[in-house]
C-alpha cells in the first residue's frame, strides 16, 4: 500500500505541469500576441512586450531602444491603413528558460499584404521577469538573405 502511494506521488510529480512550462507557455502567448499586434501597429503590445531599459538592434544594424520604438509606432498610427501592411508571424520558436531569464529565438515571417516576396529574419530576444512580468530587456534581427541574394 505504502508503494502504492509513493507511485501515485511519483507519477503525479512527473506528469504535473511545470513552472518551466508556464512560463514557456506564457512567453510564447507573449510573443503570438506582440507580432499580432505589431502587425496592425498597436503600440500597447510595444509597451507591454519591451522592458523600458531595452536595447534593440534591427537588421538594418541600428541601435534602438523603448521610447524610440513607440515614438515611431505612435508616429505611424495616423498613416495606418485599415488592414496590416505586412502580417507578421513567427516559425520554428525555442525558448530557453534560465530561472529568471529566458532567450526566445525564432524565425520571424513578414508577408506583405500585397503579395509582394516574403520577407524572413532570425530573431532572438532576451527576457527577465521582474515582479512576475516578463519583458525583453534585449533584442537582435538578422534578416536572412533571399536564395538569390547569396
Amino acid at each position: 500500500m505504502r508503494a502504492l502511494r509513493l507511485l501515485a506521488v511519483v507519477l503525479f510529480l512527473v506528469s504535473a505541469p511545470t513552472m518551466a512550462d508556464d512560463d514557456r507557455d506564457t512567453l510564447a502567448t507573449m510573443l503570438d500576441t506582440f507580432l499580432a499586434g505589431a502587425s496592425i501597429g498597436d503600440a500597447s503590445v510595444h509597451e507591454r512586450f519591451w522592458a523600458d531599459d531595452l536595447v534593440y538592434t534591427s537588421s538594418a544594424g541600428a541601435r534602438t531602444n523603448k521610447a524610440a520604438i513607440l515614438e515611431s509606432v505612435r508616429g505611424a498610427a495616423d498613416t495606418q491603413p485599415d488592414s496590416p501592411a505586412v502580417v507578421y508571424t513567427a516559425e520554428d520558436v525555442d525558448i530557453r528558460l534560465y530561472a529568471d531569464m529566458a532567450i526566445v529565438a525564432f524565425r520571424l515571417v513578414a508577408t506583405p499584404s500585397d503579395g509582394s516576396e516574403v520577407l524572413y529574419y532570425f530573431n532572438t530576444g532576451t527576457f527577465v521577469a521582474r515582479e512576475s512580468e516578463w519583458r525583453a530587456v534585449a533584442w537582435q534581427a538578422t534578416k536572412i538573405p533571399s536564395p538569390w541574394e547569396h
